[in-house]
């Protein structure tokens, strides 16, 4: 049986291939050229093998980021793949990472003063990780006094979490908000023994 460009099943396998072989987002428009189909097509029949991988659980899955279709592993079966090809795990987020870029996600795009403003500590090491884990960058400038740079999320914090675009993000609530305040406030106590209650204490006995 010869297989013709417009068989349904021929066009799955070929959207598969071209997924599997462009290794990042790939938009409609070049599957639907690949395809040679029109553009409407080439989203159903993309999203037909996302359900179909999602459906059996397979161990690669189709991404929505921004309007475009990723091939990529599943995230739960990321540690067998480190046990073969041993590359590094995945970057593990402290709270404190956790809560800047949830304020980058939801505040974009933000400065790192506004950013240190909300968590009412000093964030730099926070945003240089977050810069390093490739789940935030500069993407601009304040048209301000010396032009800080404004941060917001990349296309890797988006595959990390699962979501199609920014747009899905669910808001921080302003008792979350409170909360990174008080935590922050906690982490420059511990940080400065001038602020330790116990370390004035001993002070005073010692006198």
């Amino acid at each position: 049986m010869i297989l013709r460009m417009n068989d349904e099943k021929f066009l799955a396998h070929a959207a598969e291939a071209v997924l599997f072989s462009m290794g990042e987002p790939v938009d409609p428009g070049q599957l639907a050229a690949a395809l040679e189909c029109g553009r409407a097509d080439a989203v159903r029949i993309v999203r037909e093998l996302k359900d179909e991988y999602d459906l059996e659980e397979r161990g690669v899955q189709i991404l929505e980021i921004g309007g475009k279709y990723q091939l990529c592993t599943r995230e739960k079966y990321y540690e067998a793949l480190i046990r073969v090809v041993k590359v590094p795990k995945k970057p593990v987020l402290t709270d404190v990472l956790r809560e800047t870029l949830a304020i980058v996600a939801n505040r974009q795009p933000v400065t790192r003063l506004e950013i240190e403003k909300i968590r009412g500590v000093k964030s730099d090491h926070a945003v240089n990780r977050l810069i390093e884990y490739d789940l935030i960058c500069e993407v601009g400038r304040l048209e301000a006094p010396g032009r800080p740079a404004l941060f917001g999320t990349t296309e890797e914090f988006l595959r990390r979490f699962g979501l199609p675009s920014e747009k899905e993000l669910p808001k921080v609530p302003e008792e979350e908000i409170s909360r990174f305040k008080g935590e922050a406030a906690r982490e420059v106590r511990l940080d400065d023994p001038g602020t330790n209650p116990a370390a004035g204490e001993e002070e005073n006995h010692e006198d």
